[in-house]
C-alpha cells in the first residue's frame, strides 16, 4: 500500500547522499519534495504541515549527529517522525471484563464483518475463546455472512430472530457464561454513511454494556474520507482503537498516515490479505521502517515461526539427512509457503532489497506461475513416483509431460534441479554432522586440556 510513497522517500533521500551536511538550501529543496510525496500519497494536508515542520526543525536544530552524512541524517529524521505519526508503539487490545466485549464499528463496505471473523482467528490462535455476536438486525445479509465466515473458521455464531439489539447483547452475554466463551465480538450495524439513527443504537450499546474495546474500522482504499469517518465516530462514540483494512492494496496510503494524527487514537490490526488469517497486530516502528525501504525483519521471523511446524521442519531434515526428500516433501514446502503470504509482501520485509513496487511484483508473478507449473507436473506423477523420485525414467517423464501438458525438456529441467536439490540438502546435513562431531572432539580435548592444567598447577602449590 504504501509502495508508491516508499519509493519517492527513498528517491528524495538519496539525493542527499553526495551533500557534505544539512544545510537550509539542501534541505528546502529535500522537504518540498517529501511535502509532494505525502500529498500525492493522499495524506491529509494538516498532517503534511505538521509532519514537514517537524522534520525541520529537528534537522536545523541541535538533534543533527556530527559526523554522519546527510542521507543517514534524513533517514532517521524522518523515520522518527513517520514513527510519530504512526502512533509511537504498538497498542494491544484490551481483554478485561467478564466476558471481555469487543465492539466492532464502521460503515457498510468498510470489511466489518470479515474483519470480525479475522479477529476470532486472531483471538483464538492467541489461546482465546470468541464467541461472533450478529448485531447487524437490519441487514440479513449481514448475519448469514457472519454465520457463514463463522463455519469456516470454527468459532461459533450467535444469532437470533429478533430485532432488539440490546436483548441479543444481553442474551449472547447470558449464554457465553454458560459455554465458556470469555471474549464476545460484537458485529454491529452499518450504514452507506454516518446517521442519526446508526450513533443512536450505537451509544446505547456502549452505556448499556460498556465494550472493553470500540474498534473503527476503516478501509484504507478510501482515502481522505477515512479521516472524516474515523473523526466522526470518535467524536460520538469515543472509539478505542482503529483497525485498518486493505493495507496490502494499490492505494496511496494516506489513510493510516492522517486517521492516528487526527483523531489521536491508534490503529490496533490491520488487515493485509484477503485470507482469513490476515489480521495482524499494528507496530508503528516496523511500518515507518518499511515505508523507508528498510525491510521488517522482525515480522518475516514472526510470520515464519506461526506458519512453520516445528514437528513436520524435523521430520524434514531427518528425510534431507537421508536423501529421502521426496515430491510430495516438495508439494509440502510449496503450501507452508503459500500459506507465509504472497511473494511480493516477502520481498517487501527484506532488509536492504531495493526493489520498486513493479518490479517485485513482476518477480511475484513469475514465481507464482513457475510454481503453479511445478504443482501440475507434480500431480500429474502416480503416487510412487512422487514419493520415489528416483524411479523417474524416459517413458515415465513422456507420459507426465503429456498429462501436464508441458514441455518434455521443462520436466527435465525441474527433474534435474530437483535431483540437486536433494544433494544439496544431503550435504548440508552431512556438514551439520561433521561439524557437530569436531565440535564436540575439540570440547573434550578442551576438557583434557584444562583437567591436565589443573594437576600440573596442583603439584606446583605442593
Amino acid at each position: 500500500m504504501f509502495d508508491s510513497l516508499s519509493d519517492k522517500l527513498q528517491d528524495i533521500i538519496a539525493k542527499t547522499a553526495g551533500q557534505k551536511e544539512l544545510t537550509q538550501d539542501n534541505m528546502q529543496e529535500a522537504l518540498r519534495e517529501i511535502r509532494r510525496a505525502l500529498l500525492e500519497a493522499d495524506v491529509n494536508l494538516r498532517v503534511v504541515k505538521g509532519f514537514i515542520s517537524n522534520i525541520k526543525d529537528k534537522a536545523e536544530g541541535e538533534n543533527v549527529l556530527q559526523g554522519i552524512n546527510p542521507s543517514q541524517q534524513l533517514v532517521k529524521i524522518v523515520h522518527d517522525e513517520l514513527i510519530e505519526l504512526l502512533g509511537k508503539e504498538v497498542s494491544p487490545l484490551d481483554f478485561s471484563g467478564h466476558p471481555n466485549l469487543i465492539m466492532m464499528l464502521g460503515l457498510q463496505g468498510s470489511g466489518k464483518t470479515t474483519s470480525s471473523a479475522k479477529l476470532a482467528v486472531k483471538l483464538k490462535k492467541e489461546g482465546r475463546n470468541p464467541l461472533m455476536v450478529a448485531c447487524d438486525v437490519y441487514r440479513p445479509a449481514a448475519i448469514t455472512q457472519l454465520k457463514t465466515l463463522g463455519e469456516q473458521i470454527g468459532v461459533e455464531v450467535y444469532s437470533e430472530d429478533s430485532k432488539d439489539v440490546q436483548a441479543i447483547i444481553q442474551n449472547a452475554i447470558n449464554y457465553s457464561k454458560e459455554k465458556g466463551f470469555n471474549t464476545l465480538i460484537l458485529d454491529t450495524a452499518g450504514r452507506l454513511q454516518i446517521d442519526t439513527d446508526m450513533m443512536a443504537e450505537l451509544l446505547l450499546i456502549d452505556r448499556v454494556f460498556h465494550p472493553a474495546e470500540k474498534l473503527l474500522v476503516i478501509d484504507s482504499m478510501t482515502g481522505q474520507e477515512a479521516v472524516n469517518v474515523a473523526e466522526n465516530f470518535d467524536a460520538q462514540l469515543g472509539v478505542t482503537g482503529l483497525v485498518l483494512t486493505k493495507l496490502d492494496g494499490d492505494s496511496r496510503g494516506g489513510a493510516a498516515l492522517s486517521v492516528v494524527y487526527c483523531t489521536h487514537k491508534p490503529i490496533k490490526l490491520t488487515g493485509t490479505g484477503e485470507k482469513l488469517n490476515a489480521l495482524e497486530d499494528f507496530y508503528p516502528e516496523r511500518m515507518a521502517t518499511r515505508i523507508l525501504g528498510m525491510g521488517d525483519i522482525v515480522s518475516l521471523v514472526e510470520r515464519a515461526q506461526e506458519v512453520f511446524d516445528e514437528k513436520t521442519a524435523k521430520e524434514m531434515e531427518k528425510k534431507m539427512a537421508k536423501a529421502e526428500f521426496s515430491f510430495n516433501d516438495f508439494l509440502k514446502m510449496q503450501s507452508q509457503m503459500k500459506m507465509f503470504g504472497s511473494m511480493d509482501q516477502l520481498l517487501g520485509m527484506i532488509p536492504g532489497l531495493k526493489m520498486s513496487k513493479d518490479d517485485r511484483q513482476k518477480i511475484s508473478h513469475e514465481g507464482e506461475k513457475q510454481i503453479k507449473r511445478i504443482e501440475v507436473m507434480i500431480q500429474s506423477m502416480t503416487p510412487e513416483e512422487r514419493e520415489h523420485p528416483e524411479l523417474m525414467n524416459s517413458s515415465r517423464k513422456k507420459r507426465i509431460a503429456q498429462g501436464a501438458g508441458v514441455p518434455i525438456n521443462e520436466l527435465n529441467v525441474f527433474i534435474n534441479q530437483f535431483e540437486q536439490m536433494r544433494k544439496m540438502m544431503k550435504g548440508f546435513s552431512d556438514v551439520k554432522k561433521n561439524m557437530g562431531s569436531m565440535m564436540g572432539k575439540m570440547g573434550q580435548a578442551g576438557a583434557k586440556l584444562t583437567a591436565h592444567q589443573i594437576m600440573k598447577n596442583m603439584r606446583r602449590f605442593r
